[in-house]
């Protein structure tokens, strides 16, 4: 089969994509707004661009009514935090999902704990093995900002937390006890499964 995505329908488009490109590392983004209310939103759009300097980037868009609060609210104050999705709390992590209006703390809605950090604003989610906090360096909107379109955005890395109980003596992750969470299609989550390995040529 072959799909012209000039001529394919937009709900077709997004059912081939995330079907295909798989597994997707999830980006759960906690945000704060100009009153000080939380906001936290998964997202699968969601991947590292560099480590030097450290950044990463999530997508989404304002016409995206789960979404929108976390785009705005990075838009406005320039900081997000990413906390990392493992098995554990999968099903709080879907919770956040829910569209809510922007006075809805999803911290609360969730039964999570918001604890500081340290450079940045926004609130880290403790359940959450791994956090990064990030500054806002780069946002491009890939269709046009007044139909709400695509928005990427570039976060650098201001500061890392790793749970001591996933680190190994030589800073490697402990993947057996990490154990992250990706994204599929649909309902769909998968866990890291075999591991093997190939040396590079």
């Amino acid at each position: 089969m072959q799909f012209n995505t000039q001529e394919t329908d937009e709900k077709l488009l997004y059912k081939l994509l995330t079907g295909t490109i798989i597994p997707r590392p999830i980006g759960w983004i906690s945000t704060i707004d100009k009153n000080g209310i939380n906001n936290l939103a998964p997202f699968s759009y969601f991947n590292m661009v560099s480590s030097d300097p450290p950044c990463v980037m999530f997508s989404t868009r304002r016409d995206n009514n789960k979404n929108k609060d976390t785009l705005n609210n990075v838009l406005e104050n320039k900081e997000f935090v990413v906390n990392l999705v493992t098995h554990e709390i999968v099903e709080k992590m879907n919770a956040t999902s829910a569209a809510v209006t922007s006075d809805v703390d999803e911290f609360e809605l969730a039964n999570l704990t918001p604890i500081d950090s340290i450079m940045v604003k926004p609130k880290r989610v403790k359940e959450s093995l791994v956090h990064f906090e990030c500054e806002k360096i780069h946002h491009y909107f890939i269709d046009n900002e007044a139909n709400g379109g695509a928005c990427v955005v570039i976060g650098k890395i201001k500061l890392i937390h790793i749970d001591d109980s996933i680190l190994l003596e030589n800073n490697y992750i402990n993947l057996d006890k990490y154990k992250p969470v990706a994204r599929l299609a649909g309902s769909n989550y998968g866990t890291l499964g075999e591991i093997f390995s190939i040396k590079r040529a």
